[in-house]
């Protein structure tokens, strides 16, 4: 990241940027005792919205130039649209100072902070030219000496960042052991967050079949990446599984040419995952957390598996194949049969690039949701609301689960009868056994990616779930 932020009483250097509120009813956006600023705002119509953008220059004065920035309401999603702003109109400065309210709080602080580290990435396999890159290095912000806030943003970005990175990361590049050793890199750098990599053999030795069959027909052999941060003063045990394909042809039910094209955003779930483990350990939550990543690439061979192949999973369940396309549930039901086995958490939690039916239903910027429990539910709806992932209950229906049930195995891994994301999930419960009370799944399929620049999404991978997991983990550290 190579924006630098900080803290700072006196005005900087650069630019200034003012955060502008609406107008009340009747009123016009106003800065008390501005009359330069209050007429430019005049005749540039602003009018306050969520990153709403003007800028004065200011020639052969200081500042030589003030960005007029909305913050809509003024709650977190306001400050974070107005961090984005920053960064993105101010980017051929070399430095500006932001000045803020005195009473600006500290979850307002952070999503500023946020907004501007995300609005700032750019991710190519070559250097942008230097004529087009961006200029801005550093944000003084003068105002509140938050520092918590502060680095909670930062480290929040950053690790959402991160994840944006390795699903960006074209699939000829990345396969599963490639993804398993940057995992394994990344943790090194954090205190006290160890790893496990499993690799073909040792699934095959410890019975996790569903990895084993998914990943079969790749030269590219499957691993199961397994970390762990466990704090002294931990209290509770929650286990995050993320989805790790690293590219889906679909196997052999192989899709159609469009529908790879940004597979390579399959393994978004484990990306986020891993992403909220690790800033949760900078951040010295006092929570443990253990993240499972199954990652293989679903290609098409002749040792790949088939439609009506029946597959043992961990722990002895069977699924009947119906579909190869359907192959992110059939991974994460051997990490969620080892979590329940052998981990025993407090709280079990996946999430999944998993349907094309959850956009169908939800679009591109909510993802589903789905749990027995509503405590849970409302926990990771408002913490997904507070950094800015809307997500949006589905339901669980009972009545459902007939179709799952197969002939020739305990289920199968697809059906017809419509309804794909709320299939998925059900099937991924059953592996759940005894902690479906405590269970979650989050489907982001569409919102894992970005077809254009959007607030503080740039073009392709977002990074969904790492903000939302952090924020839900300091409530459940609390």
């Amino acid at each position: 990241m190579q924006l630098d932020v900080r803290l700072t009483t006196p005005r900087g250097q650069g630019a200034l940027v003012r955060p502008v509120s609406p107008p009340g009813e009747g009123e016009s956006v106003n800065l008390p005792g501005e009359d330069e600023l209050n007429a430019f705002l005049h005749d540039a119509e602003h009018k306050g919205g969520p990153g709403e953008t003007a800028a004065l220059p200011r020639p052969l004065r200081k500042p030589h130039k003030v960005y007029l920035i909305g913050i809509g309401d003024g709650g977190p999603a306001g400050w974070r649209a107005f961090g984005a702003a920053v960064t993105r109109s101010a980017s051929r400065e070399t430095s500006v100072t932001v000045e803020l309210p005195a009473d600006l709080d500290g979850d307002r602080l952070r999503a500023l902070v946020e907004g501007l580290h995300l609005a700032s990435y750019r991710f190519r396999e070559v250097p942008v030219p230097a004529d087009k890159a961006p200029r801005l290095r550093r944000v003084h912000l003068a105002g509140p000496t938050d520092e918590a806030a502060v680095t909670a943003g930062r480290v929040t970005a950053e690790v959402t960042l991160l994840a944006r990175d390795w699903v960006n990361k074209h699939s000829a590049e990345k396969s599963p052991a490639w993804l398993a050793g940057r995992m394994e890199k990344a943790a090194a750098k954090v205190a006290g967050v160890k790893v496990r990599i499993r690799e073909p053999r040792e699934l095959a030795d410890e019975g996790f079949g569903g990895i084993l069959a998914v990943g079969g027909g790749s030269a590219r052999g499957p691993r199961l990446v397994e970390l762990t941060y466990n704090p002294k003063n931990a209290t509770k045990h929650v286990v995050l599984v993320g989805k790790g394909i690293t590219f889906d042809t679909g196997g052999i039910s192989i899709k159609p040419a469009a529908g790879m094209l940004l597979m390579r955003k399959d393994m978004g779930g484990a990306a986020a995952v891993t992403g909220a483990l690790l800033g949760a350990a900078q951040l010295g939550l006092p929570v443990k957390v253990t993240v499972l990543a199954p990652l293989a690439e679903n290609a098409v061979s002749g040792t790949a598996f088939r439609p009506g192949d029946i597959v043992r999973h961990y722990g002895g369940g069977t699924s009947e194949i119906l579909n190869t396309d359907a192959e992110g549930r059939v991974v994460l039901a051997d990490a969620l049969a080892y979590a329940v086995k052998k981990l025993k958490p407090d709280v079990l939690v996946d999430l999944a690039t998993l349907t094309g039916a959850q956009n169908v239903a939800l679009g591109k910027r909510t993802a589903a949701l789905y749990a027995d429990s509503d405590e849970l539910a409302e926990a990771l709806t408002v913490a997904g609301a507070e950094a800015g992932e809307r997500m949006w209950r589905l339901p669980l229906p009972e009545d459902y689960v007939e179709d799952l049930v197969s002939d020739v195995a305990d289920w199968v891994n697809s059906t017809e009868v419509g309804a794909g994301s709320v299939m998925a999930a059900l099937y991924l419960r059953e592996f759940a056994g005894a902690l479906r009370p405590r269970w979650a799944h989050l489907d982001m399929s569409s919102v894992a990616w970005s077809d254009g620049v959007d607030k503080d999404l740039s073009k392709g991978a977002t990074g969904w779930g790492v903000r939302t997991l952090l924020r839900w983990l300091e409530t459940v550290a609390a």
